[in-house]
């Protein structure tokens, strides 16, 4: 068998493009490379098939290699695909996008989640003329920009006066981010979070049929802050026209990528035109903002796939399947897990479009061993499920074969539950938290 984890780690620092491809945050039989994907399956190097949850670190919504969205790609090819001036696709682009996001009147696209949500922060600054960022300290991950970063426990390679320019609050505690603003009352440029998670948001204390985002947004309004929801995740999984739409919320500034062009690559920072103008350059005297000048950036074969997916999610009713396999699945696995007398240690739950799962040692505590332990009997079982990324291709037949995988896979977590240890049961290195402060 090729040895493709130290190829992959001599050639690329830390062996993938995205730390959660590494070898760390899978267990000791996951397949080391991918060949391909097609539907609701990845192929590795020798042939073998799994069915997929992890989608692509959740960019794939449709399946891998819908033939549908591959022809407008490939169509957006043969026309050039990187034209000397703006591409027609890219105008189209465009104006889907502000035509399905209520909250937007200007786009910009680029290549991936972190340039649009760092954008999204510098167009913050120049607009309010402040420097701090105020973000959602349960939502993990932003940008692997320094602002961002530095919020975490890494701060290796970070210039010494970035530390502390973000600052962070809780999701669905308002007087978190109440008594971080009357702590910086001059100070914040924006606010940024997720609409949602692994939760909604909570029904709003003081104005009936609102919720927490609600709430959020009225405290920015009032100290002048900018009020970004990063819709990396939920765009195009809870509502065809995003998580503000699906929870009546309109933000100053947003973000797209992911599921937006199932699997290429597209990002978007978008939002209220008094701000995302600050990067237009017809207006004659006004200082300028260097906003985002990608070579890349409107692509047009991502492009034409970001038209040809929102097309599909229409016709074919993809964002109701989201919730209904869901619902189906959280129930799956909590009755199997229950069956198997692991309720206490095993629970699925969640946003139904967007489930997630929980492990728990015999502490009750969550475990990253147990974690381990479960990916590793459900590789053995057919099923790559690091996390749950739902998708079109997603059905029946998958159901089943996840039923078949979860009651094979409880029966060995049971007996490590039983025996109070993984040892034995468990081959290999437990996954690793990706924000550790050393290797």
């Amino acid at each position: 068998m090729t040895d493709y984890k130290n190829r992959l780690l001599k050639a690329i620092p830390g062996g993938a493009h995205t730390y959660s491809r590494g070898y760390d945050q899978y267990p000791e039989n996951a397949p080391q490379i991918m060949h391909k994907g097609k539907g609701a399956y990845t192929f590795d190097d020798q042939g073998n098939k799994y069915l997929d949850y992890g989608m692509a670190l959740r960019a794939v919504n449709l399946g891998y290699a819908d033939d549908q969205v591959d022809l407008a790609a490939f169509e957006q090819i043969r026309n050039g695909n990187n034209l000397t001036r703006a591409s027609l696709i890219e105008l189209e682009a465009a104006e889907l996008l502000i035509d399905l996001i209520d909250s937007v009147d200007m786009v910009k696209f680029t290549k991936n989640g972190s340039t649009a949500v760092s954008a999204a922060v510098k167009l913050s600054r120049a607009y309010t003329n402040r420097t701090l960022v105020a973000r959602c300290s349960d939502h993990p991950f932003f940008s692997y920009d320094d602002w961002f970063i530095s919020s975490t426990p890494i701060k290796k390679g970070i210039p010494e006066n970035v530390l502390n320019q973000t600052k962070q609050f809780k999701y669905n505690d308002i007087e978190s981010l109440k008594s971080l603003i009357n702590e910086y009352p001059n100070d914040i440029s924006c606010v940024i979070l997720e609409p949602s998670s692994l939760e909604h948001p909570a029904a709003s204390k003081t104005h009936a049929n609102e919720t927490y985002l609600h709430d959020v947004k009225r405290l920015c309004n009032k100290h002048g802050i900018v009020f970004i929801l990063d819709e990396m995740i939920t765009g195009f999984r809870w509502d065809l026209k995003g998580a503000q739409h699906y929870y009546n919320i309109q933000a100053d500034l947003c973000t797209f990528g992911k599921a937006m062009a199932n699997g290429f690559s597209v990002a978007a920072v978008a939002g209220k035109r008094d701000i995302m103008e600050l990067g237009s350059i017809e207006f004659e005297g006004r200082e300028r903002l260097f906003l985002l000048s990608t070579t890349h950036g409107a692509e047009m074969c991502g492009l034409g796939a970001f038209v040809k997916t929102v097309e599909v999610l229409k016709q074919d009713n993809v964002i109701e399947h989201f919730w209904s396999y869901g619902r189906k699945l959280i129930d799956l696995m909590n009755r199997k897990s229950k069956e198997a007398g692991l309720e206490k240690y095993f629970v699925a739950g969640g946003v139904e479009c967007s489930p997630w799962y929980a492990t728990y040692g015999t502490d009750e505590k969550v475990s990253l061993a147990f974690r381990t332990l479960f990916s590793q009997e459900m590789i053995k079982n057919g099923v790559l499920m690091p996390w749950i990324a739902l998708t079109k291709a997603h059905g029946e037949k998958e159901l089943i074969l996840t039923a078949t995988a979860l009651e094979n896979t409880f029966a060995v977590y049971k007996q490590a539950i039983d025996a109070e240890t993984t040892d034995g049961f468990l081959k290999g290195d437990s996954i690793r938290p990706v924000f550790r402060t050393h290797n």
